[in-house]
């Protein structure tokens, strides 16, 4: 229900269409690719949302319960004002939360805002994209895993669908054992910031302990999969991810001979 308000507020909301639908036409997301994953936009203002479900028939209870809405003083104030809005679905297609993405530069506010942990939505055992992505993963036998919802979405609209994102979270077992269930393989896109890549040895040991397969593959300086996919043809990006992917003892160890260069010791 609130997906598909959210939905209509981007196409057909004056608001929606200036704001939020002229940002993801900048991202180069094609119509058919918007509908396909259920973009949305949520109205600037503080019960627009609420108020809709209210008038529809839905409990106070349940906007509250599943996060959409914010109880203060007996008021429910909408969480993801004036957002673009990603619906998270699971794997049988049910939307069962959001990420909302904020299009001014106000400091205050987080650029990314998620649905919180509810009865439906528990985001250590749910990846973004992987309602579509599976058929391609188990096909591919294969799964690539990215940081963020716009390199998914990109990645798909050029014809490359076995990826997932762990949306902001750092990766889990459960993720890990969801990805198992098609593939032991799993290649992880990064931006090549070596810092970042640090921080994802945990995640990548968790992988291994798993018993499964880990390659990683680093864009060049300044490009994600995003921008990556969006500025080269759909071969050029396989077979960039497919030259450059590395397994993981190869990786580390460069990565750290990089750290000692120069080193006496």
């Amino acid at each position: 229900f609130v997906t598909n308000y959210f939905s209509k507020n981007l196409f057909e909301k004056s608001e929606g269409k200036s704001v939020g639908l002229s940002y993801l036409k900048e991202r180069d997301f094609r119509e058919g690719t918007i509908k396909k994953f259920k973009l949305g936009y949520s109205i600037d203002k503080w019960e627009d949302y609420s108020q809709h479900a209210l008038d529809n028939g839905y409990k106070k209870d349940v906007l509250v319960g599943t996060g959409l809405s914010i109880d203060k003083d007996d008021k429910l104030l909408d969480r993801f004002r004036g957002r673009v809005i990603f619906p998270i679905h699971n794997l049988t297609g049910r939307v069962i939360g959001f990420g909302g993405r904020i299009l001014s530069s106000e400091k205050s506010k987080a650029k990314y805002l998620n649905s919180p942990e509810s009865d439906i939505y528990n985001k250590s055992k749910v990846l973004y994209g992987i309602f579509f992505a599976r058929n391609a993963i188990a096909k591919l036998d294969n799964c690539f895993l990215v940081e963020g919802y716009t390199d998914v979405i990109s990645l798909h609209q050029s014809g490359i669908e076995n990826v997932v994102s762990s949306s902001g979270t750092s990766l889990t077992i459960d993720q890990i054992k969801l990805i198992s269930r098609y593939t032991p393989n799993i290649t992880m896109l990064y931006d090549g910031d070596p810092a970042g890549i640090k921080a994802s040895f945990r995640g990548i040991d968790l992988i291994l302990e798993q018993g499964m397969n880990v390659k990683i593959v680093l864009f060049p300086e300044g490009e994600d999969p995003d921008s990556y996919a969006r500025s080269h043809t759909t071969s050029e990006t396989e077979n960039f991810i497919v030259s450059t992917a590395v397994d993981f003892i190869k990786f580390k160890t460069g990565l750290l001979k990089k750290e000692t260069e120069g080193d006496p010791t």
